[in-house]
């Protein structure tokens, strides 16, 4: 598909009289050093007084890291109340009456939490293998379903959790926040004005350098059979005898968890696809290995895809370089680059930048060009050639950047639970649906697919599954 490049003289004229003519366009084409850094502005305060017949009663199912921060992000929502929790193993259900009250309902099966009248909603953050059934089961049981990423555990389990949620109707969400953040809506807004050219390639990358970050979390020393429920755990996964390890740790085992891909990829995808309106790539192709935590998992610690994204309505067709590694020497960092043919957009969890440098139509000669090598005749008669086929030779436009940065204290995880929420109430639409969500997490997993399997992957982008 043939992409028309807007140029800055379009870009302008088409956006005058509006808020990011007077929030953009001058950061781009000043040279004032004040409008460099940029305080994006957060959503208008949306709190109202909630009835009884407003209230959201929402119950957390899986109280790990997620669970606890997901559970103290959803409370401060207003008209929304934390009526119950449920983990498998007893401590986290102990922990949970200590932060919300003793009053509060925890129980170590999940079924009890869908079978409340009581509960509207579920935040779903177990381990991944039992996404695609715990949202299945809670849709069908009238609940409204927050699940953290990814999706689903395997990628024939999304037309599942795809189906439920269309033939249910009810709201369902998955937690990569970064779709909701001001910071993301940015990006999106500057990519869509054109400025960068035509999208080519992007690099995105999330390291780590600890082992708190290679998921290598801390066990408690009471995790024993009694305490810790391991045959529900297990579910549908391989049965085996009773591991603490593998409980706590989970992430590092391909029977309950995603890997690298699973958890970090989608998060990148997720990113990449709001800012973009892309629907996903095509081809793909992953690699790595294990090269320093080895200690029992079973998964990489550091991987890198290659993806070829298609051409759309939306953007012209690039390749995306991805990479996680859990042993970064420079000591980590996370970051997403839209390169263009006019400049760059750098996303980052609380900061975008846009950069533009474009060239000159005139290819221009001398310097490292094979014109010393003529003779002193052709030099001049080849000069005499340019002057009358480039008569106005404009010099490349470059711009050092503008920086937009989200506030101090913003939450992009609040916005993100504030639109499941106004989902439910208001019926508003929401981004990072089912559908939505296996189009990041399907290209994250097939990315293990390829990994383990060692051969590049064909995907269907617009329905989401392996060709």
């Amino acid at each position: 598909m043939k992409q028309n490049k807007p140029s800055r003289r379009s870009f302008i004229k088409k956006v005058a009289g509006s808020a990011l003519a007077s929030s953009l366009a001058p950061s781009f084409l000043s040279a004032n050093p004040n409008d460099k850094h940029v305080e994006l502005q957060t959503p208008p305060d949306e709190k109202k007084h909630f009835g009884a017949n407003d209230q959201v009663n929402v119950a957390v199912i899986g109280m790990g890291i997620m669970g606890f921060n997901n559970a103290e992000t959803t409370v401060q929502i207003p008209g929304v109340k934390l009526v119950g929790v449920c983990d498998l193993y007893t401590g986290r259900l102990d922990h949970a009456k200590e932060v919300y009250g003793k009053d509060i309902f925890v129980t170590k099966n999940y079924q009890e939490i869908l079978d409340r009248k009581d509960v509207d909603a579920v935040i779903i953050a177990t381990s991944d293998h039992w996404h695609d059934r715990i949202s299945i089961d809670a849709m069908n049981k009238n609940k409204h379903v927050y699940c953290e990423k990814p999706m689903v555990h395997q990628l024939e389990e999304g037309a599942a959790v795809i189906a439920a949620q269309k033939k249910t109707g009810k709201v369902f969400q998955v937690g990569s926040q970064r779709v909701s953040s001001i910071v993301t809506q940015k990006a999106r807004e500057i990519f869509e004005s054109g400025v960068i050219g035509s999208l080519i390639l992007v690099e995105t990358w999330n390291d780590r350098q600890s082992g708190n970050g290679a998921w290598q979390y801390s066990i408690p020393t009471d995790a024993k059979a009694g305490t810790v429920d391991w045959d529900k755990f297990i579910g549908d996964a391989p049965k085996m005898a009773y591991d603490p390890v593998r409980f706590f740790r989970w992430r590092n085992y391909r029977d309950y968890g995603t890997g690298m891909a699973g958890d970090l990829f989608v998060h990148l995808f997720s990113g990449l696809h709001a800012v973009t309106s892309s629907k996903g790539p095509e081809r793909i192709y992953a690699t790595g290995g294990l090269r320093y935590w080895k200690d029992g998992r079973d998964v990489p610690d550091i991987i890198a895809g290659l993806y070829d994204y298609p051409a759309s309505e939306k953007h012209s067709e690039f390749t995306l370089q991805m990479r996680v590694n859990f042993i970064d020497g420079n000591g980590g960092g996370e970051s997403i680059r839209l390169v263009g043919t006019d400049g760059v957009i750098t996303l980052g969890w609380g900061s975008v930048k846009v950069a533009l440098k474009k060239i000159a139509k005139a290819p221009g000669y001398g310097g490292w060009d094979s014109f010393n090598t003529f003779t002193l005749a052709q030099q001049k008669e080849f000069e005499n050639w340019y002057k009358a086929n480039y008569p106005e030779t404009l010099p490349e436009v470059s711009s050092p950047g503008t920086e937009y940065f989200a506030p101090k204290n913003y939450s992009a995880n609040y916005d993100h639970h504030f639109s499941f929420y106004k989902g439910i109430r208001e019926n508003a639409p929401i981004v990072e649906d089912a559908l939505f969500s296996m189009r990041a997490a399907g290209p994250a997993l097939a990315a293990n697919k390829s990994y383990f399997e060692k051969k590049i992957i064909k995907w269907d982008p617009e329905n989401a599954k392996v060709i």
